[in-house]
Formats: C-alpha cells, structure tokens, sequence
C-alpha cells in the first residue's frame, strides 16, 4: 500500500475542457472512421474498423500489468489499438503513449504540485479523447486519484469502463467506493478480501487473483546474477529497492544508503540496487556518487537481484509483495515528505503499510515508516535478519505461505475476458 493523498484539487483545474496536440490523430475522426492501429497496422481486409482502447497506467506495477492484459487483448482481438498513458512495457507491446508514466507518477499531496503541469497535459489530453476519439473501452489501471476522475469523462461520453486493479478502499478513503459503483461498469480485483467490500454496491465486481503470480520468475541462479555485476559469493549480499517515484528515490534512497554504509562496516555486506523503469538512472547514481559505500546498479533485473540477496530493504509499495512471491527476508521502509505523511495519517485505516503484512494480516517483516526509517534503526532490522537464522527461517516460511492468498495464476487472462465482454 502507498501513502498517497488525493490529488482532487489538481485534477479539478483541469475541469473538463482543454486541447492537446497529442490527441490530434483523434481530432475530426467521425465514429466508426478507421486509423492505422498502434502497431502502424491497417484495419483488416475485412473492412472492419479496429477496437479502440484508451488504457492508463500511471505507475510502474500498472505499466507491467498493463502490458499483460494487453498482450491477453490481442490473443483474442488481434485487430485493436491501444493508446494512453504507460511506461516501457505498455509501449513494448505495441500501446501509443501520449504521456509517460514516469511524468505524472507522484505519491502525495506536495509531490503533486511539482508534477501539476504534466498531469494536467495528460489529463486533458485523455479527457478529449474519450469526447471526441470515441474508443470502444476505457481501460484504467490503479492510480486511483487520476483514474477515478477520467472515469466521469467517460461515463459522460457513453464509453464503457474497465477497472483493473481497483483503489485501495480497506486502506484509505472507503467512500470511493460509491464513486467506482457510479462511473465503473466492471472491476476486477486482486486481493481476495476486496470483493466484500465493493460487491453491495458494486455488481460489475470479479477477483481475478494478483498478477504478480504470473510475472515474478528468476532467470539465473545466485551464483550466476552474483557473478554478472561483479560480487562476492561468500559476502552478504543486500538488495536495495527504493522506489519507482522520483519523490521516492528523494525520501527513501539516502535511508536506504545510510543503511548501507552501517552494513559494510559491520556485516562486510555488499549492495545490489535494482533500478525501476520509471526511475531515471542519474538520479540514483549522483546519491550513490556521494556516499562512501559502493552499490552496483542494476536495470531491469529486479526478480534477479533480489533471489541473490540474502536481505532486501524494500520501499513499500508493489516491490514488497515480489519480494514476498521470492521468499526474501525484507526490511519495509518509507518515508514521504513531512506535509504529506501528516495528511496521510489521517486518512489511512490500516495497521500495516506492506503489502506481505496487510495480506498475512499481522507483522510478518518488519516495517519502519517516517522518522523510525533511519539508517540506524534499517541497518539493525536487517542485521537481525542476518545474524539470526532462526528468524529468517521464520520470515521467510511466512512469507512462502502469502502465495496461497492470491488467488490462482491467470489474472490477465480472466481481465481480458472481462474486458472483451464490455467490447463485445
């Protein structure tokens, strides 16, 4: 779960107009007029126009599940175009990004404002598509604050909408959940005690299980993912998650670094950083540059770098649940900006800020949020782990048995079953 606060107020200066030069391919499109697909394909010899998806994803786990049920899409419709708002992943399989999801992820109330001008060209942009371009389904993926707000525009505009991934109402802010029955026609969700939640006013409701069953495989043993960035076998080895939020690499990355300078001098551990796609590498490197520790850096490897850790400190948020699905002993760590944390505090209704913690539903790992993150107190969470192979024996039996809530494998299979019902 991610501390974020409502970001209503700045999706509301958007209000409902705007022009945007990147929706001009949708500009003076009649309904029913083909286009050249995402792909750059044609409409097919059969003169039917190709499905029209609008799908937002505007964070780096949504970018990843996006990209699934888009390729589970196109098994069962191969003629379709994709456009909106994604990361590397979407884009890999052939979606149009209009905006990037790195330049509108943000995690609270502050952070927002310094992204104001990107989530507002990314909102009105949308927000003319769904008007004018006419797709055939609107597609939104979490990110909650923005999404829930493109869903009134496509209400509006008769568009039907597709949930994937619903907000995160047993955390905070349940009366959303009147807001999804009024603008969602179906919702599907990956946490098992969600569907109780939503189902008394929200009919369109389905668990299709977590993605992530399906998505976190290692492909190298310890040995050889050791070996490729230069690192000792016989040393401990410690995974380094910071985020995949600029905000997150401000606030969490230097409590991650402190750490790790505490464990070389104690422990001799070596450090491995896996690099989100969202994150732009020179900001990791130049906080990395100014510390006495080294930390290799790698990109697009995370499910590798953490099997060969034998300890991860991990930002919560998406991260803390693959780390859970590869049974590595982990230290939860967040920090927000102080404004943002205060806010957060009072709209938050659980107990726990992981994910391993809120699905097991008691303290599983350890979690050190705010002024408790220090590089102190993270540094001798995971020295316990280190020196205490009864605990990591425990912890890691523990989190070995988290799989078994998640439902079953599939989950981008049943989405897109979902999805082509609303097409058909």
């Amino acid at each position: 779960m991610r501390n974020r606060v409502d970001l209503a107020g700045i999706m509301a200066a958007a209000g409902s107009g705007g022009r945007a030069s990147a929706v001009l391919q949708a500009r003076g499109r009649a309904p029913g007029e083909g286009s050249p697909g995402v792909s750059g394909r044609a409409p097919t010899d059969t003169g039917e126009r190709p499905r029209r998806v609008l799908l937002v994803a505007g964070e780096a786990s949504g970018d990843l599940h996006g990209a699934d049920l888009v390729g589970a899409l196109r098994q069962r419709i191969p003629n379709l175009e994709v456009v909106g708002v994604g990361g590397s992943h979407l884009r890999a399989v052939g979606m149009r990004t209009i905006a990037d999801a790195r330049d509108i992820a943000t995690v609270g109330l502050v952070e927002g404002v310094g992204r104001l001008r990107a989530i507002l060209r990314a909102y009105r942009a949308l927000a003319r598509m769904l008007r004018d371009g006419q797709p055939d389904l609107a597609v939104f993926i979490d990110f909650p604050e923005f999404n829930l707000r493109l869903a009134r525009v496509a209400k509006r505009a008769g568009v039907p909408v597709f949930y994937y991934i619903g907000p995160q109402v047993w955390a905070w802010r349940r009366g959303r959940i009147r807001t999804v029955a009024r603008r969602v026609d179906a919702l599907a969700l990956v946490f098992p005690f969600e569907p109780a939640l939503y189902a008394p006013r929200c009919p369109g409701v389905e668990f299709v299980g977590h993605p992530l069953l399906d998505r976190v495989r290692v492909t190298r043993s310890r040995e050889e993912t050791l070996t490729r960035y230069g690192l000792d076998r016989e040393r401990p080895t410690v995974a380094l998650l910071p985020g995949s939020r600029r905000k997150e690499i401000r606030y969490v990355l230097p409590r991650l670094l402190d750490a790790a300078e505490i464990l070389r001098e104690r422990r001799g551990c070596q450090f491995l950083l896996a690099l989100a796609p969202t994150v732009e590498p020179v900001q990791v490197e130049q906080e990395i540059a100014r510390r006495r520790v080294a930390v290799r850096v790698a990109a697009d490897d995370t499910y590798n770098v953490i099997h060969a850790a034998d300890v991860a400190l991990v930002a919560s948020g998406t991260a803390t649940l693959e780390t859970a699905l590869l049974e590595r002993p982990m230290v939860i760590v967040y920090r927000l900006s102080p404004v943002t944390y205060g806010v957060a505090r009072l709209l938050v209704g659980v107990r726990h800020i992981g994910i391993p913690n809120i699905v097991a539903g008691r303290p599983v790992v350890p979690e050190l949020v705010q002024g408790f993150a220090t590089g102190q107190r993270i540094a001798a969470a995971a020295q316990d782990i280190l020196d205490d192979p009864a605990e990591r024996r425990r912890m890691v039996g523990e989190l070995a048995a988290i799989r078994g809530h998640l439902g079953p494998g599939g989950a981008a299979t049943r989405a897109a079953e979902i999805a082509c019902r609303l097409l058909a």
